[in-house]
């Protein structure tokens, strides 16, 4: 066997194709398989021909018979050597040669005898066999990153011509750079086939994304399709460049939880070991590359970080912060104190970041923080606090009951619906809940609920006379008492009587009061008139309109 480059091959191969086709018909023939050859007599026609003959060139000058046919007589067989059994006449004095083999790339000669004229007509023949196909084989394990690494080797076997191989990366051809990319072919060629057999190495240097990447190799023969191979994947080997670190947490990470720490490189294969700075402290961890912090406390808050054990100066850092939120009401919880007394109410907040504080009263929304220079009864209720930090909250609350002698704020009266009654309202401030009692037996009575040591007391009263009644409270600390004077119902009529009289007499006091200023004016007038030398008619109309005032003033006043 000779080892030849692919190129060389395949120039010497097309050369002497070049030379043997040259002025003459050529046929292409399948290897293994049986092809035509022609004999092309042109115009002659086949009951002219007396004798048709086949023959090959042996080189050297030389032919050899193959078969012979006369006009009438069946086809006489002469081959030897490698032709016997393989040859045979088709339609139209065609020579059919079967299980084509490289040797027959020769020229076979058609000769003709008609009548006196004996021509012969040359065909040259050239026999083509596809790649058997295409395989990667010593394929590499690994490929590193800027290390030019042999990756594998595809071999084309037994063509004809020699195959010319083509590497693909993601279906893309990969060129010779003398860098990045080495194509290294070389044909073998079988001294009893003659078949060619073409290997062609190919070493790169991989880049990080050649982590996906597919190679294959392809050739494109003569006769048929393109053939490629299955396509093959490789481990991308490169040494870290970049590490982080991963921190998972519940949200807001609050004291007691715990944190997760995970330190990710890009390296492949990727670190099996690492370092973590845990605040002053280094663990070593082996075959993974997490680590977890429990039972975090406010202390815990700092940078952490994870380096390589092979390369520390390789790391990465990540800050945690462990929120906290701390309150204290001072005072708090049920408190008693006495009116009039100061108290000192403080909120004090420890906490990791800023927060919002809100009040509420009895469940009523507050607009600011309470203050109590000198307590009232108002005072007391359900004071609770809410500090919010985020998602954090803490509550806190103050019961405030505020102690004292009871006072009557207001009393008062009004009349009943049916107009009938009296109904008398005593409005009370004080706690403990302070007792009420009236000087009178009343019905309908009636008790609001004591509420921030409030209380209002009413009852109900139909007074037969004008009379004075008394509301009187009292409890632990002391008493008050306040009174109301209530006239019965007659008097209440005789006094709208009266109120009746006055209105009579205010209306003739005022009838008498303009009668007394149109006698004044009409007098004026008379005067007035005499200086001028007018006529007294000439002012009656001025004084018929008075006069009528007048008398409607009377009509109102009678009534």
């Amino acid at each position: 066997m000779h080892l030849l480059s692919a190129s060389c091959v395949r120039a010497l191969l097309f050369a002497t194709l070049l030379r043997q086709v040259s002025g003459l018909e050529t046929v292409v023939g399948l290897y293994g398989e049986t092809f035509e050859i022609p004999c092309n007599i042109g115009a002659m026609k086949a009951e002219d021909i007396m004798i048709t003959k086949w023959k090959y060139d042996k080189g050297a000058g030389l032919s050899g018979d193959l078969l012979v046919k006369q006009r009438d007589q069946d086809v006489s067989i002469s081959a030897t050597d490698e032709y016997k059994g393989r040859v045979s006449m088709g339609a139209n004095s065609s020579l059919l040669l079967s299980a084509a083999k490289l040797t027959d790339q020769r020229t076979f000669t058609c000769m003709v005898v008609v009548g006196a004229d004996i021509p012969e007509y040359p065909v040259n023949v050239v026999i083509y066999k596809t790649p058997a196909g295409l395989e990667i084989s010593d394929k590499a394990d690994e490929l590193e990153i800027g290390k030019l690494t042999k990756l594998g080797t595809c071999v084309a076997k037994d063509s004809n011509p020699a195959a010319n191989i083509t590497w693909l990366k993601n279906n893309a051809p990969l060129v010779a750079d003398g860098k990045g990319v080495s194509i290294q072919a070389s044909v073998l060629v079988d001294p009893d086939t003659g078949l060619s057999t073409t290997t062609s190495s190919l070493e790169i240097s991989a880049e990080k994304e050649d982590a996906d990447a597919e190679f294959a190799c392809s050739t494109r023969p003569i006769v048929g399709s393109e053939l490629v191979s299955s396509p093959a994947t490789f481990t991308i080997t490169y040494s870290t460049e970049n590490i982080v670190l991963q921190v998972t947490a519940q949200e807001p990470l609050v004291e007691g939880g715990n944190v997760t720490l995970k330190c990710l490189a890009d390296g492949n294969p990727a670190p099996t070991a690492f370092n973590f700075h845990l605040k002053g402290e280094l663990v070593k961890v082996e075959n993974a590359d997490t680590y977890t912090i429990t039972n975090v406390s406010r202390d815990s808050t700092g940078e952490y970080k994870c380096s390589l054990v092979d390369d520390p100066t390789m790391e990465a850092s990540k800050d945690i912060t462990v929120s906290y939120l701390d309150i204290n009401l001072s005072p708090s919880g049920s408190i008693v104190k006495k009116a009039g007394q100061a108290l000192d109410l403080t909120l004090q907040i420890n906490a990791s970041g800023d927060s919002k504080v809100s009040w509420t009263k009895d469940n009523v929304k507050l607009d600011k923080e309470p203050e109590f220079t000198k307590l009232t009864f108002a005072d007391s209720g359900r004071y609770e606090c809410e500090v919010t930090m985020g998602l954090l909250s803490q509550k806190d609350f103050l019961e405030l009951v505020v102690e004292g002698v009871p006072v009557i704020r207001r009393l008062s009266k009004k009349r009943g619906e049916d107009g009938s009654h009296k109904v008398l309202i005593c409005e009370v401030e004080g706690s403990p809940k302070p007792a009420v009692s009236w000087s009178i037996n009343g019905t309908s009575l009636d008790e609001s609920p004591f509420v921030n040591g409030k209380i209002t007391h009413k009852i109900t009263v139909v007074p037969a006379a004008n009379l004075t009644v008394s509301c009187s409270v009292s409890n632990e600390f002391g008493a008050d008492s306040r009174t109301i004077n209530v006239s019965s119902h007659q008097s209440d009529d005789n006094d709208q009587t009266k109120l009746v009289v006055g209105v009579v007499v205010g209306l003739l006091l005022a009838t008498v009061v303009i009668g007394l200023a149109y006698w004044v004016y009409m007098k004026k007038s008379k005067q007035g008139s005499w200086k001028t030398g007018e006529k007294e008619d000439g002012s009656s109309e001025e004084e018929k309109k008075l006069e009528e005032k007048v008398e409607e003033n009377s009509q109102k006043a009678e009534v």
